[in-house]
């Protein structure tokens, strides 16, 4: 496309790019589900699950806004291409969510976490793109294929989107009825007085939404106008960890892509709000114990992630900018998976007195 940089390097870039702002975001905006699930169940405040649902809703209206500029086709994207399978989506989302309470953080949070200097960070991240890789290609791949049906979107067929199938029904734009679907979600987020007077907090939000519908923007530009097969994505962080390993140890044999530029650009990101903010510092675990909790987690959320094709970002927020029907599904599994580890972690399941 352009002279001196290939489509694979260009299409990296543009994730490292995008995704340095949500590196900038976890850094300095404290968006991070996990602690949003923290605060809601035992601190009481909702303020950052709030952040985290008016990034969806701004997600939304950016994404379907690109569609009705004809700066996106969503159905191209894996979201949608794919057939759902509610049952594989559920017991994913349980699991990453319940992983991620072992471990303390989902695969978004580590990298930001590891751009932080934590070194339990890295095994957290390791192991998750190790066990994402291990079911996805690897030894456990053809056990996944043969229990795991995964079918194709054929042409003619209804994308698996709530927006898609609001239009089958009434006639309307898909792109109309995305976008009043995302003003519906930020409207709903905003109506708590004490959430729309926090403008940082809204801030941080607009910037998370900003790096997923650029994800999406940059990556269609690339695949519709450049000379090689490009997909049509955004950031997730399951799999693309896995594929970001592959190409640190592979990368003169191997094209960069989306998936390595978006990690590496959280990591960035991170990196650069912990030295503004002075929290840079090297971590360890100094606990053997809290040690085979956290990479027993991040196995689980590995796989969980494949099995649901996608985590806290990538159906959390990548998914939902498209409404595709396993996003609030797998949200609320993950959700339902972190409470219960949770409550695991910090009850003990003892009754109350």
């Amino acid at each position: 496309m352009f002279e001196g940089i290939s489509d694979s390097a260009l299409v990296a870039l543009i994730g490292m790019a995008s995704g340095l702002l949500l590196g900038l975001a976890a850094r300095l905006g404290r968006f991070c589900t996990m602690g949003a699930i923290e605060d809601m169940l035992y601190g009481q405040n909702d303020t950052r699950m709030r952040m985290w649902v008016l990034a969806i809703g701004l997600s939304v209206i950016g994404t379907f806004g690109l569609m009705a500029t004809g700066l996106l086709e969503p159905e191209r994207s894996f979201y949608l291409s794919i057939r759902w399978m509610p049952v594989v989506s559920i017991i994913g989302g349980l699991m990453f969510g319940y992983g991620m309470a072992l471990a303390g953080n989902c695969g978004f949070g580590s990298i930001a976490r590891l751009g932080g200097g934590d070194m339990r960070a890295f095994v957290i991240v390791l192991v998750m793109g190790l066990s994402a890789y291990f079911v996805m290609s690897g030894p456990l791949a053809p056990l996944r294929a043969l229990l795991i049906n995964q079918q194709d979107v054929v042409p003619g067929e209804m994308p698996p989107g709530l927006a898609h199938l609001l239009s089958d029904l009434t006639g309307g734009s898909v792109a109309f009825i995305g976008m009043a679907i995302g003003a519906l979600i930020v409207l709903g987020t905003l109506s708590s007085r004490r959430f729309l007077t926090n403008g940082r907090a809204i801030f941080w939000s607009a910037v998370v939404a900003l790096g997923i519908v650029s994800g999406w923007a940059g990556s269609y530009w690339v695949a519709t106008t450049g000379y090689t097969e490009m997909p049509v994505v955004s950031h997730s962080f399951s799999a693309p960890v896995g594929e970001t390993l592959l190409y640190a140890m592979t990368g003169s044999a191997r094209a960069p892509s989306f998936a390595v530029g978006s990690v590496a650009g959280v990591i960035l990101g991170a990196f650069i709000g912990s030295l503004f903010k002075g929290h840079f510092r090297w971590e360890a675990c100094e606990d053997p114990r809290e040690l085979r909790r956290q990479i027993t987690g991040a196995a689980l959320m590995g796989v969980g992630a494949v099995l649901a094709l996608g985590c806290t970002i990538g159906q959390g927020v990548s998914a939902f900018s498209v409404l595709a029907f396993s996003a609030p599904v797998t949200f609320v599994a993950i959700l339902a998976g972190a409470a219960f580890g949770l409550r695991q972690l910090i009850e003990g399941f003892q009754p109350a007195e």
